[in-house]
């Protein structure tokens, strides 16, 4: 059931904090229901849905008009601001009732061309149905209750058993003008209506207040609810989990599959895991195969997640690489060969769309959302997921039957919702997944800050979960982490299996984690210099066996980055314990890049000195100036450019070397300028 969040008080101080003004109170309001329906997934979902309110305005010369405050383009309900509902001068949008046609192009300028503020956003395609409505606010959700009822096949039959007379259909048209006639004549023809319900589209609602309005959507949508309920199934079925290194090898299989498809140069896929009790008890079905070719809950979904998930049965999984390739190929070739149907009745203005799925149904491992970006996967699996909900109610209330391929194809293709996709530049490293170990420590967090920016997606491991925490707190969402001992035994594929799971795939290791440990080798122990290999040479090697592994399973090559130091070329004394592994990790480096050159596999790596962070701590560098007699300040600028280096130079020479295409085995120094740390 959904729950009516309206409170008293937060509408108060919505409004107070629009000043005296009525028309802002109200607006204010606006805001505040808008909300309301938007942070609430199962009322709308990821962008989905609008809202308006009509009020009167002033324009430049002082007269009154009507104007609508509609959703503007690129707003989030759950987060929208009064600038986000942009107002629209009213006059004319009524005025174009009275035309025949009007073309898609020419219904947005007018809209455009008819805003108060000439820098607001571009208003909802719905814009004209909500200003055809005549009820002073008006509620457009996608509730996962009424996408149920919509793909009903009796829908008419079973909206008259839920709501009687107080609901009104309107048949399935794309949205824009013929819609927003076709919706206002259903009203006119209905007088006495609480709301619309658009077959195979969404629910309509609205009232004299922003609290009646949004009191009707709930009230509506948890009707529909109570009515599914009573035919759902009972207690789920347990499904038994693979291990999660099984899961990689899947996943990242799929990945390399998928990669394939794509033009030379173009980033992988990320990829977003959903495995919860209900989704693998749906995953069951005995008409799984059928489900996976109907179609999306609603025509707004498909630039999302095309118009149907690809689906790999146990067999194909238990078959491996080969078979899951072959059931990628044949996505690929129905999604040119739907193209090839349709598109022709556009006369060649159409250019098709990448043909690789963005969501896929995996029996006995889960629904997987896919996108250029970690951002677009998880939007991409709440979407999956709902529609997920949506079909088995529908199933148990006499059947899911989604629009047809035409309609969906104009959908797909259609200027303006290919427009909600944006088109800006892509960020250097969109796609990339990265994974740093010793992610929270001072290097490992500003390499990862780097290549946030530089729009990869991060997977850290550091050995304390809190710092870990802490350090996938300060990138933002989507990152994930994972908390381990790089040294155990297992630590490395285990690690590097939890990011395939979670992303899908691994594109760069930034093998980082170390600890100087220090005393003379004529004295040393053996206890200590293992302990050092350990952390300072085996968890380099195997993390980096586990990487290539996983790159092999992609087939798109990859890279590795080590964090070196200049102690392997350039010791220290008394840090034999930590010198010596990374010598050795010196030779690892051009040793891999030696032998995986070939498949397209990049090895480098940093010699970094004096760097603020766990091996170089606030007691040590006092005490190394203190001995030399010199401030810190010098001490930590003791180089040639007479300047301190910090972590984020670590990060960005990572970041250089990840872009340089046609470098490996290389090292870079990053050091302010040591002749005896130089390597030529």
């Amino acid at each position: 059931m959904i729950a009516n969040r309206w409170q008293d008080s937060e509408a108060a101080a919505f409004q107070d904090a629009a000043g005296q003004d009525p028309a802002a109170r109200e607006l204010a309001l606006r805001v505040y229901t808008s909300r309301l329906i938007g942070m609430d997934p199962d009322l709308v979902m990821h962008g989905g849905g609008n809202t308006s309110v009509k009020l009167k305005a002033r324009d430049i010369f002082g007269e009154e008009l009507d104007v609508i405050h509609i959703k503007g383009s690129g707003w989030d309900l759950e987060t929208i601001k009064a600038a986000g509902l942009p107002a629209v001068r009213m006059a004319p949008l009524m005025r174009l009732r009275e035309l025949a046609a009007l073309s898609d192009e020419d219904m947005v300028n007018i809209q455009r061309s008819n805003l108060m503020e000439s820098t607001a956003p571009n208003p909802s395609v719905e814009t004209l149905l909500h200003a055809y409505i005549p009820h002073t606010y008006v509620d457009h959700t996608h509730a996962t209750a009424f996408l149920t009822l919509a793909n009903l096949p009796e829908v008419a039959e079973a909206t008259r058993e839920i709501f009687g007379s107080k609901l009104a259909l309107v048949p399935y048209v794309m949205p824009g003008f013929a819609l927003a006639k076709l919706a206002a004549e259903t009203y006119e023809a209905h007088p006495g209506i609480e709301g619309l319900l658009l077959v195979n589209h969404g629910h309509f609602a609205w009232g004299p207040t922003a609290k009646a309005s949004y009191d009707k959507i709930i009230e509506h949508t948890n009707r529909v609810e109570e009515w599914l309920a009573s035919r759902r199934p009972g207690k789920l079925v347990a499904v038994a989990r693979p291990q999660t290194a099984s899961v990689a090898e899947t996943l990242s299989a799929l990945r390399g599959a998928i990669a394939r498809h794509l033009p030379e140069g173009a980033a992988m896929p990320v990829f977003d895991l959903r495995d919860g009790d209900a989704v693998l008890d749906f995953l069951e079905r005995k008409d799984l195969a059928s489900l996976a070719t109907r179609g999306v809950a609603t025509p707004d979904h498909v630039i999302r997640t095309k118009g149907h998930p690809l689906h790999l049965t146990r067999a194909d999984v238990a078959r491996g690489p080969e078979a899951i390739s072959a059931v990628v190929d044949r996505f690929v070739a129905d999604y040119i060969a739907y193209f090839e149907r349709n598109a022709p009745r556009f006369g060649g203005a159409k250019t098709m769309l990448s043909p690789v799925p963005n969501l896929a149904w995996i029996e006995g491992i889960g629904l997987v959302g896919m996108g250029a970006t970690a951002t677009a996967a998880r939007i991409a699996a709440d979407i999956g997921e709902q529609t997920l909900r949506v079909m088995a109610d529908g199933e148990a209330r006499g059947g899911f039957y989604p629009i047809r391929e035409a309609d969906l194809f104009d959908m797909e293709y259609w200027s303006l919702e290919q427009a909600k996709l944006g088109k800006g530049a892509k960020p250097a490293l969109q796609g990339q997944v990265v994974l740093v170990t010793g992610g929270a420590g001072a290097i490992g967090l500003a390499t990862a800050k780097v290549f946030a920016a530089a729009g990869a997606t991060l997977f850290l491991v550091d050995r304390d979960q809190a710092a870990l925490d802490t350090a996938l707190a300060s990138l933002g969402r989507d990152h994930a982490g994972h908390a381990c001992d790089i040294t155990a035994k297992g630590a490395a594929a285990s690690a590097v299996a939890a990011c395939v799971a979670r992303f899908g795939g691994l594109d760069i290791l930034i093998s980082n984690a170390g600890a100087a440990m220090t005393g003379d080798v004529a004295t040393l122990s053996d206890e200590t210099l293992r302990a050092s290999f350990e952390l300072n040479f085996f968890a380099h090697q195997a993390f980096a066996q586990a990487a290539v592994a996983v790159f092999r399973r992609q087939g798109r090559g990859g890279q590795i980055l080590f964090n070196v130091s200049k102690q392997a070329v350039n010791p220290g004394k008394g840090f034999a314990a930590y010198g010596l592994p990374k010598a050795a990790t010196f030779f690892l480096l051009r040793q891999l890049a030696l032998e995986l050159g070939g498949e397209g596999i990049r090895v480098n790596g940093i010699n970094a000195d004096r760097i603020r962070s766990g091996l170089l701590t606030p007691e040590m560098i006092a005490a190394r100036s203190s001995a030399r007699n010199i401030d810190e300040a010098t001490y930590m600028g003791g180089n040639l450019l007479r300047k301190e280096v910090e972590a984020v130079h670590v990060g960005e020479a990572f970041l250089a070397l990840a872009r340089s295409e046609r470098t490996t085995a290389h090292v870079m120094t990053v050091d302010g300028g040591n002749i005896e740390a130089a390597l030529r």
